[in-house]
């Protein structure tokens, strides 16, 4: 399982189309641990870009603070599970949280 969490300034960015990196986190289930961490600079801003583009770095989850509702589903047409609203932490609190269980999201912060 690989998630993707944009980033600004080393915790999860707000709004992920307009991030300045994504953390690419590798992570086992079973044993609920980070077995690689990845940062890798995002492309330029193009609408329905990002979906394709993590699909193709293996993400299968992303965790968003907010996210547009047409984004969502493009991500879900990629076979990328979509989380929003949660809360600018670094990846690894966020990834821990999500194997978890516990991982508290709230209020989509994007409307469009």
């Amino acid at each position: 399982m690989k998630i993707a969490i944009p980033l600004a300034n080393g915790k999860l960015s707000m709004h992920f189309g307009h991030c300045e990196k994504f953390a690419l986190l590798e992570v086992d289930p079973a044993s609920q641990r980070v077995l690689n961490r990845e940062d890798i600079e995002s492309p330029p801003h193009e609408p329905g870009m990002l979906p394709p583009w993590l699909a193709e770095r293996g993400a299968t989850v992303i965790v968003a603070g907010g996210m547009g509702q047409r984004a969502q589903a493009l991500f879900t047409q990629k076979g990328i599970q979509v989380l929003v609203g949660a809360p600018a932490e670094t990846p690894e609190n966020i990834a821990a949280a999500y194997l978890a269980g516990t991982l508290q999201t709230g209020v989509n912060l994007c409307d469009h």
